[in-house]
């Protein structure tokens, strides 16, 4: 059997838990990674419940669905960030409180480390999510920003984000950090230098999502050959990337998505410029066999059949490893006799 395929639920969080179960059935998958906003998953009732966190994997069982993990990008987005008033939009009130900064990161720290408990109480091993990052408004070293800036951001990620991941390794869960623009980790440089500022921590890996990747030309299939034991969840989300010269270039140009005159889009699977054999081929050979969790997102297209079609990609485009070596059978010792 190959992956099962599985659908994120983020996208989907203006519906109750049911709804969206019910039509991730109808729509072909075998289970669901759940958001840690909407009614999908309350952290804190997950980790003090015990009778409601199983009701977080027997509302999808109805359905025939699995729960492979749990997503918590909006609280953990603040445990690092420079804090302003875009935040208190994605976080619930008790992490808002009265919005001054420190105190917003350190209670983001602390919901963090109730998801662990969450996550250990729902029955599963990982939690994807985003850091945040203190140096993200220094990526363009102008005016200039010297190695010190960058080492102390680090090093900030790290005091924050180690009694986090013991947390973590507590519940016996692993936290996976989608690799993302205003991240500490936004391609494999980056990557490689967050593992190595929380010493490489067990708990500490990444959710693979090539649409993060393509648009700032990053090798999405390198960083699957690159990090392959420390990929603890994979996305399957596409993006356009224009070959042609655009009004509008990588760093987005303040406009919207969807607006023609960006250089890169999100796409439906399929329809963008990601060459999805090639990881799966990638992801065959680093010996991943977790699910395939569809995030999907097409500003120019109906969510519902955005998500049938790409549920059926997903199983068109995965297959298993051989088991064998393809010319074996040339060898008379193993032809049968």
């Amino acid at each position: 059997m190959a992956r099962p395929v599985t659908l994120f639920t983020g996208q989907w969080a203006d519906l109750k838990l049911e709804q969206i179960c019910e039509k991730a059935k109808a729509f072909g998958y075998d289970g669901v990674e759940l958001a840690c906003w909407g009614d999908h998953v309350d952290v804190v009732k997950a980790a003090q419940d015990k009778a409601y966190a199983k009701s977080r994997k027997d509302i999808p069982a109805k359905y025939g669905l699995k729960v492979f993990a749990i997503s918590a990008h909006l609280a953990g987005q603040c445990v690092c960030d420079r804090i302003d008033e875009r935040h208190k939009s994605i976080i619930p009130d008790r992490i808002w409180g009265d919005g001054n900064p420190e105190g917003v990161r350190q209670r983001a720290a602390a919901e963090m480390k109730l998801t662990a408990q969450a996550a250990k109480n729902i029955g599963v091993s990982v939690v994807n999510g985003f850091t945040g990052s203190s140096i993200w408004h220094l990526l363009y070293s102008f005016p200039p920003v010297s190695p010190e800036m960058i080492d102390a951001g680090y090093a900030d990620f790290a005091k924050r984000w180690r009694p986090i991941l013991n947390e973590f390794d507590k519940c016996g869960v692993n936290f996976a950090l989608e690799v993302h623009p205003t991240e500490i980790a936004f391609d494999i440089a980056s990557a490689e230098r967050a593992l190595k500022a929380v010493r490489n921590h067990r708990r500490f890996g990444f959710n693979f999502d090539p649409s993060h990747l393509v648009y700032q030309n990053v090798s999405y299939v390198g960083f699957v050959r690159k990090f392959g034991p420390r990929i603890f969840h994979v996305h399957m989300k596409d993006a356009y990337k224009s070959k042609l010269p655009c009004e509008v270039g990588v760093f987005g140009g303040h406009i919207n998505f969807g607006d023609p005159r960006r250089t890169w889009d999100f796409r439906s699977l399929g329809r963008g410029s990601i060459k999805f054999e090639e990881i799966i081929r990638a992801l065959n050979d680093v010996g991943y066999q977790g699910p395939l969790s569809v995030e999907w997102e097409d500003g120019k297209m109906d969510r519902e059949h955005g998500a049938r079609e790409a549920c059926q990609f997903v199983r068109d485009i995965d297959f298993k490893p051989s088991a064998i070596a393809f010319d074996a059978q040339f060898d008379k010792k193993k032809q049968a006799k």
